[in-house]
């Protein structure tokens, strides 16, 4: 745990009580804080005095007024589409309004650095895709390397039931868009971008609110080192803006596709090979295809900010490379679950939109695509031109009927469930292809979340390869 720092003898008021909730209530107290908790659902109230909290109800007259702080979960709207009552009304009185992160960020260091002989550091991504990916790689990465190395955020523990910092640490932080546009610090020592595409928009009021949301954590945070995805013009510009010029090292630009040699440090990759150049001259090259956890371009894009992220720590290029070969990949994101007769068995069940669906499509030459569920809002109408590698959809959930009406050509079978999509799409594929789950819709209609759609794939492609 971080004991919180500055809160000594104050009323700290927390809204929402799942896991950063709790993990913030209890790094507050151990700071020495009065803790006033609330959450609108009776099950996370529940949880909370069962650890012993005494709960106040801050919707009512009394309840936030009293506090010097208000320290929210990232799930609770704080501006659009409209702030929850009690943030609301925190804002009326002025009472300052936080998150974990921000806590995090004023806690994190302690006077115990004046020992260590190496200061820790800490490695920030966030972007619309792939952050998840990138920042278990990294995390991997300097793990593999003898590296001491925490993951948290979005992903793993949440920040302040991190351990304290030790000598040459990392902690790597996967943060979303609700956690930068928040926090009232942010000061990574290394801040990665990714890329940017819609999504959240009623949370940010449209595109331009979503982007400025990750870009705090930049023009804001002043990172000694920025690695920035430009293949969007909204990396591009967030590049130009933190660069003094295209001889300027402290910003790393980043593509999958594109060629970059016109830059003081770029990280490209192009027909599976990474490249790093800096001032004009190749510095290392790795052949990406091998990995086999790190399918498709969007995947090499996460290796090529892995990367860029290690190289400012200090890694040298055949450490990071010798790591990269043995990183198994997330669960759930490209994830390979089996392989039989030449046929791989792919779970990318976190493809719950069509953006992260179509990366999967483009990753494989020869798919049999499981896809289905509660559909969004277009179904997959956004897809028709990643439809060339489909050599058959196999159609489940909800949205079953919709897709099949928009899948052009392409040969279809509505299964309705996983179990006959698993069954079908087995029997049929042949060596060389992929059968490869990536919904392009949520799982709510059949699971709890993505994660459940995904286990069930895995266990039933396990039993089939019996």
């Amino acid at each position: 745990m971080i004991p919180v720092r500055g809160v000594g003898g104050k009323r700290v008021a927390v809204l929402g009580l799942g896991r950063s909730g709790l993990a913030a209530a209890r790094a507050l107290q151990a700071g020495g804080a009065e803790v006033l908790l609330w959450d609108d659902t009776e099950t996370a109230r529940d949880k909370a005095a069962a650890e012993g909290f005494a709960l106040t109800d801050l919707m009512r007259r009394g309840g936030i007024e009293t506090a010097d702080l208000l320290v929210t979960s990232p799930g609770i709207p704080h501006l659009y589409p409209a702030p929850h009552p009690v943030i609301a009304r925190a804002l009326e009185l002025g009472i300052p309004v936080d998150n974990d992160i921000g806590l995090f960020f004023r806690s994190f260091a302690t006077p115990d650095w004046d020992n260590f002989e190496q200061v820790p550091k800490v490695v920030c991504i966030t972007g619309s895709n792939g952050k998840s990916t990138t920042t278990a790689l990294i995390h991997h990465i300097l793990t593999e390397a003898g590296r001491p190395c925490q993951m948290g955020g979005n992903i793993g523990r949440g920040v302040l039931d991190l351990d304290p910092a030790e000598d040459n640490a990392v902690v790597v932080l996967e943060l979303s868009s609700y956690q930068t546009e928040l926090a009232r610090a942010l000061t990574p020592d290394v801040a990665v971008f990714t890329n940017l595409s819609p999504d959240h928009m009623d949370r940010h009021n449209g595109m331009g609110g979503y982007f400025a949301a990750k870009r705090r954590l930049f023009a804001e945070g002043g990172p000694d080192r920025a690695v920035i995805g430009v293949d969007e013009v909204e990396g591009r510009f967030l590049a130009g803006q933190m660069a003094e010029g295209a001889g300027d090292d402290r910003v790393i630009r980043i593509s999958s596709g594109q060629k970059l040699e016109g830059f003081a440090w770029s990280v490209f990759a192009r027909k599976g090979f990474l490249a790093e150049w800096r001032r004009g001259k190749q510095v290392a090259s790795v052949d990406l295809r091998g990995f086999g956890s790190l399918p498709g371009a969007h995947n090499h894009q996460n290796a090529c900010a892995a990367w860029a992220a290690c190289r400012t720590l200090g890694l040298a290029p055949k450490v990071i490379e010798a790591a990269m070969a043995t990183f198994a990949g997330l669960p759930h994101r490209s994830q390979i679950v089996g392989e039989r007769g030449g046929v791989r068995f792919v779970n990318d069940s976190k493809a719950t939109n069509v953006d992260s669906a179509a990366q999967a499509l483009r990753a494989f030459p020869a798919i049999r695509w499981i896809a289905g569920g509660q559909g969004k809002e277009g179904g997959i109408k956004g897809l028709a031109g990643e439809f060339a590698h489909v050599v058959k959809a196999y159609l489940i959930g909800a949205s079953a009927e919709e897709f099949a009406g928009q899948l052009g050509a392409v040969p279809y079978e509505i299964c309705g469930d996983m179990a006959s999509a698993v069954a079908r799409a087995g029997a049929e594929a042949v060596t060389g292809e992929v059968v490869l789950l990536s919904p392009a819709a949520a799982s709510f209609d059949q699971y709890a979340n993505f994660e459940q759609r995904g286990d069930d794939f895995t266990r039933l492609v396990r039993d089939l390869l019996k």
